[in-house]
Order: C-alpha cells, then sequence, then structure tokens
C-alpha cells in the first residue's frame, strides 16, 4: 500500500507535464502555428507596403510631372494635341466582331 502513493505522484506529474506541453490551449503545437501565422502576416504586410510605396510614388508623379500626366491622356483616353493624327490599329478578330 505505501508503494502505490509513491507511484501516483510521478505518474500525475507525467500527466500533467505531458498536458502542458502537447494538450490545451497552448500547446507547443499550437505555439508553432500562431508562429506560422505571425510570419505569413509579415510578409504579406512588407509586400503591401512595398505596393503603397510604389503606389504613393506614381501618385506623386501624376501631381507634378506634366509628362507622366500627358502619356496617361494618350494611353488610356486615346487624346491627341493639335495638328497630330491617331492611328488605331485593330486586329483581325476586333474588326470580325465590329462589322456584326
Amino acid at each position: 500500500m505505501k508503494g502505490v502513493p509513491r507511484l501516483i505522484m510521478p505518474a500525475l506529474l507525467m500527466v500533467a507535464a505531458y498536458y502542458a506541453v502537447f494538450g490545451g490551449e497552448y500547446s507547443l503545437f499550437e505555439l508553432r502555428s500562431a508562429r506560422a501565422s505571425v510570419a505569413a502576416e509579415q510578409a504579406t504586410l512588407g509586400q503591401l507596403e512595398s505596393q503603397i510605396d510604389s503606389l504613393d510614388t506614381w501618385a506623386d508623379s501624376v501631381r507634378t510631372d506634366s509628362a507622366t500626366l500627358e502619356r496617361i491622356a494618350r494611353e488610356r483616353f486615346g487624346m491627341i494635341r493639335d495638328g497630330e493624327t491617331l492611328y488605331r490599329f485593330v486586329s483581325p478578330e476586333e474588326a470580325e466582331a465590329e462589322e456584326r
């Protein structure tokens, strides 16, 4: 009878240690998963910050550089200056679709 309590206490300590490491809400697996999530979100954040910087640079260029503004007007809206002639090249598929 005296040996049973000596076995119960180490067994309970082993179960508690196992649960502390591998079980529960704050296990090693949860910690590893949380760290991987943080790393992935930081990578995404870095990409978004880089994209924001490039868009800020482009917006500043549109606001201050008249050559950029003119290029956008020509490319996107087909605008031309007085005295210029605009030539548009249409692919055969587009021409066929317009005829219908």
